[in-house]
């Protein structure tokens, strides 16, 4: 079991870094909002203001494993995804409530059964991997049913923390989109999940879908030799997780809209559409679990038109959990976007190099999607505009792991300039890693 040490309350920050001049008549105000916990992520208890519906910390996991058919094909990811789940089961707190599930058509129960959760110790980890062991390949995917199962499951303990750890090998070919999507809507909010791809055979949009609604992280294995390590990393950081369901609430004044709310780093993530009012002119836009980390969003927003000179609050930004009896707890942390017109226009079309960096970073996402969507469908020279536009903005924004996914797509001709000739053989994995890692960004050069 991995050790972890004395826990502390976790400190929420804010910083807001942006260019508050506008032009006469400017009306858009952009800022980029840096979120940081620290003095968390260990074990033990805390403070229970902190923390949602009023409780003290503890986690609960489901580990749901794909055992349709196709893991046996070759036997190596069977025996991977067995190895894997050990590893995680060995990772895991004492005293986190857990389970195991297996998945086909439909979602089985491995261990404990009957409804419940286990909770850890050297005697129920060791029983859990006997069950473990017993695992075989057969039936189809329904992850659909998987996912109801876990949030069952998950949902009948009195814990803190609630996350899903989810590996597939295959496509979703045993129920409709429509249900797969209606899942996730019933899940979001109710624990957050990480989604694993091994082999070549599943489907991108799928597994980044599950982890994109449920608010986790997502990737592909290729080679399911190295499943147990990104296992272990990932129940390690589900273990140093500290405070769920935090939000950040942003208030605007009269006659300001919100374009949009967008999560830039460590990966982009639109969470405009996510928002729950929150009273007047404010409203709640999801970011899940937080242990020891840092993010940033990008906030955009449309303000009246004011005369030169006049100045005003554009939004306000807080964080907030939720409590027992439906209240909010403010975590301390808040963050002021400004607007102020001027007729200086020196200081009102600079850019602010946050701003700028994360914008250039949403178009690379956005450009990797696009290119690869047009190589798909058979528009070489459409993709190969958009990939060569995300080679010149890896390259211009220091964003080396998504440059050298690219290189194995296209031939790199000269990176500054995005001149690129698509390669006209792609091994299938190298694809499947590039979208599938296409909205991790890096933070701005200092």
């Amino acid at each position: 079991m991995a050790n972890f040490a004395k826990s502390h309350v976790p400190q929420f920050s804010m910083d807001v870094y942006q260019n508050e001049y506008l032009p006469e008549g400017g009306r858009e105000v952009n800022a980029i909002v840096t979120v940081t916990s620290t003095g968390g992520g260990a074990v033990g208890s805390a403070a229970a203001p902190l923390y949602p519906r009023g409780r003290g910390r503890s986690a609960a996991v489901a580990l749901m494993v794909d055992c349709s058919g196709s893991m046996d094909y070759p036997p190596t990811k069977m025996r991977g995804a067995r190895d894997a789940t050990s590893a995680a089961i060995d990772t895991l707190r004492d005293g986190t409530h857990f389970a195991l599930i297996g998945g086909t058509h439909v979602a089985k129960e491995v261990y404990p059964g009957g409804g419940r959760l286990a909770v850890a110790d050297a005697g129920t980890r060791e029983q859990a991997k006997q069950a473990l062991r017993g695992l075989g390949a057969g039936g189809g995917t329904a992850i659909g049913t998987w996912l109801r199962l876990a949030d069952r499951l998950l949902n009948s303990a009195d814990v803190t923390i609630r996350h899903g750890i989810l590996l597939t090998d295959g496509r979703n070919e045993h129920e409709s989109p429509e249900d797969l999507r209606a899942t996730l809507e019933a899940c979001a909010g109710r624990f957050t999940c990480d989604a694993r791809g091994v082999g070549t055979d599943w489907e991108v949009k799928e597994v980044t879908g599950i982890a994109s609604a449920l608010l986790g992280t997502a990737d592909i294995v290729a080679d399911p030799a190295g499943l147990a390590a990104d296992f272990t990393r990932m129940m390690e950081t589900a273990m140093g997780k500290e405070v769920a369901d935090v939000s950040l609430r942003v208030w605007t004044p009269v006659g300001t809209t919100i374009r949009f709310v967008k999560q830039v780093a460590p990966t982009v993530e639109d969470l405009t559409a996510r928002r729950t009012e929150a009273g007047p002119r404010a409203g709640d836009y999801p970011t899940g679990s937080w242990g020891d980390e840092s993010r940033d969003y990008h906030l955009c927003v449309q303000v009246p038109a004011a005369g030169l000179g006049q100045e005003m609050l554009a939004a306000r930004v807080s964080l907030v959990v939720p409590q027992a009896d439906g209240s909010v707890q403010n975590l301390g942390a808040q963050g002021l976007v400004r607007a102020v017109w001027t007729d200086d226009v020196a200081a009102s079309t600079s850019i602010n190099p946050q701003v700028a960096h994360y914008t250039g970073q949403a178009e690379l996402a956005q450009a990797i999607k696009q290119g690869l969507d047009l190589r798909k469908a058979g528009d070489f020279d459409g993709a190969t505009a958009k990939l060569g536009r995300a080679v010149q903005l890896a390259n211009a924004s220091g964003n080396a792991d998504t440059a050298k996914l690219l290189a194995k797509v296209v031939d790199v001709v000269d990176a500054a300039t995005g001149t690129v000739r698509l390669k006209t053989k792609v091994a299938e994995a190298d694809e499947m890693t590039l979208e599938t890692r296409s909205t991790k960004t890096v933070r701005v050069k200092k």
